[in-house]
């Protein structure tokens, strides 16, 4: 398989985690354990981790790897895997204090919060991509204007697909209250 097929397989996957991992925690038991839920919807999502790191080393090994390491490589790769655990972390809490009522400091989106979140972490998660990697290889020629328009482009449509997700407009979490004099009048009849 080439780079663009794993790049084409990494957008659905990560394209559909946030959704699920969303969907995950609200089936944990609420109540009391509301606040709860999320952290352990994340403990599966480590468990899953951990299942892949095995099969993995099957792939290694099936390969026929002989299992060498450096020192730099671990170290690095660590650093890489404490990176995505904090932000799969973060994304967690970010996912329950979207869903969480407005009056409760939330975001009031409830079921709808992955689709406030997940378009700001993934247009995001790119511009911060290429800003390190700015940093770590500088570009010979400067910074093209066509990159920062990318990135502003990128923080725009970053906002309008979170604002804008039919799930959040409409009927959705973000519709307006009705007034408290035309609640109690439907309340009457």
């Amino acid at each position: 398989m080439n780079w663009l097929t794993f790049a084409l397989l990494t957008v659905v996957s990560w394209g559909v985690y946030g959704v699920i991992l969303h969907k995950g925690r609200g089936l944990m038991p609420m109540g009391p354990e509301t606040g709860h839920a999320g952290l352990k919807a994340f403990l599966f999502v480590c468990v899953a981790y951990a299942i892949i790191g095995l099969i993995s080393a099957f792939v290694l090994k099936a390969r026929g790897s002989n299992f060498s390491f450096t020192g730099s490589g671990i170290s690095v790769s660590l650093l890489a895997g404490i990176a995505g655990a904090m932000g799969a972390l973060t994304l967690v809490l970010a996912l329950g204090a979207a869903a969480s009522p407005l009056e409760k400091g939330g975001g009031g989106f409830g079921a709808a919060a992955a689709a406030a979140v997940m378009p700001i972490v993934f247009a995001g998660a790119p511009v911060i991509n290429t800003l390190v990697a700015m940093l770590l290889h500088k570009p010979e020629k400067g910074v093209p204007p066509q990159f920062i328009a990318g990135c502003v482009l990128a923080v725009i449509g970053a906002f309008m697909v979170a604002k804008y997700a039919p799930s959040n407009t409409g009927s959705g979490a973000h519709a307006p209250a009705p007034a408290a004099g035309a609640a109690a009048g439907k309340a009457g009849h």
